[in-house]
């Protein structure tokens, strides 16, 4: 269970505490020498206090810890002087002890300890010089410096707490993140298994039926089959069900056929996929005259995402220029090598 207290919630409880300082003080104004300098310690007290709790970020800026450390340091030197008498029934004449209080554990909850710190060493100090070594219990110093201990406490255990919540929180998106990569591994072999089994389980069926003793045909099938599997494992992306019929037709006619996936459909989305699987099917089905056939992806960044090459092999004219003829045609021989070239957009263009 989470016990949180809301940050409004904490910012009026200071405010109070604060407004409630600065009326004890207007009460005391009867009871000082002079009413100039303990108004302006209220104005700086206000201000200060008004700077640490209202400015924005977890940790509090260094002017304004500068700001409240130079108010805590000024309130006792100007107020200490216009006070008539230090007495029981003096009221609460000495008001500022419990405002710089305040505004240090302010301070540490910001996460300016040594400024606080600072703060409640020179109340001390100002006190004992001002009143006497037994004044830090009868005017409560000692009471603003076990608040600031307490708080300085407390911010340790808080800021522990927070390192650790962190640190609990990064191993378990690191315990998820290898437990989903396990999963996909896992996956990725059952896929596997299963479209091997698929494919080659009728063939190897017929070899323990024939007791291994295959004809032509059967052992050209299982080299087609063979190219197959390896084709899960060089072209995944490049696959679907359409591409998987079109390619082994065109192994089994005699061509050969070679997928390469350099990894370059990763970063598009189910349905520019399928219309690339669509398109390569597509372009496989017009590279039946082909001899050999290349479906490569291309690297992210370009605007073509698969090219789709169909070659044919002309023995006649890899003879003729063995033999130096045909010299003047070459760009002609080229193109009519060249059965199918075709490069399938990224995205769809409209």
């Amino acid at each position: 269970m989470r016990v949180s207290l809301p940050a409004s919630v904490a910012l009026g409880l200071a405010s109070l505490f604060s407004v409630y300082h600065l009326v004890l003080a207007l009460s005391s104004l009867s009871r000082v020498t002079e009413v100039g300098p303990v108004i302006t310690c209220m104005v700086l007290y206000a201000a200060a206090t008004g700077t640490v709790l209202f400015v924005p970020g977890k940790v509090l800026p260094v002017w304004s810890a500068c700001f409240a450390l130079a108010t805590a340091l000024v309130m006792p030197v100007v107020s200490a002087p216009v006070v008539r008498e230090i007495t029981p029934g003096a009221g609460y004449v000495t008001w500022w002890i419990a405002a710089v209080g305040t505004l240090m554990v302010v301070l540490v909850v910001r996460g300016r300890g040594p400024f606080a710190w600072v703060g409640v060493l020179f109340l001390a100090v100002h006190t004992i010089a001002w009143a006497g070594l037994d004044a830090l219990g009868s005017l409560g110093v000692l009471g603003s410096v076990a608040w600031v201990a307490i708080a300085t406490v407390f911010a340790a255990a808080m800021s522990r707490a927070t390192r650790n919540t962190r640190e609990l929180v990064r191993a378990e998106q690191e315990t998820a993140d290898w437990q989903a990569a396990q999963d996909a591994h896992v996956f990725e072999r059952q896929f596997r298994l299963r479209q091997t089994t698929r494919m080659a389980l009728p063939m190897l069926q017929r070899i323990i039926d024939s007791c291994g003793d295959l004809d032509e045909a059967d052992r050209a099938e299982c080299l087609n089959l063979e190219q197959a599997i390896r084709d899960e494992i060089r072209g995944r992306s490049l696959l679907s069900d359409d591409v998987r019929d079109e390619v082994m037709q065109l192994r089994r006619r005699g061509a050969t056929v070679q997928l390469h996936d350099d990894g370059g459909l990763d970063d598009l989305d189910a349905e520019d996929v399928r219309r690339i699987h669509a398109r390569i099917a597509e372009a496989l089905r017009q590279a039946r005259d082909a001899d050999n056939v290349i479906v490569r992806t291309v690297g992210e960044g370009a605007e073509a995402a698969v090219t789709v090459v169909g070659l044919r092999l002309d023995v006649a004219a890899s003879e003729s220029a063995a033999l130096g003829a045909g010299m003047d045609d070459d760009d002609g021989d080229e193109d009519d090598s060249v059965a199918l070239w075709l490069e399938i957009p990224r995205h769809e263009t409209v």
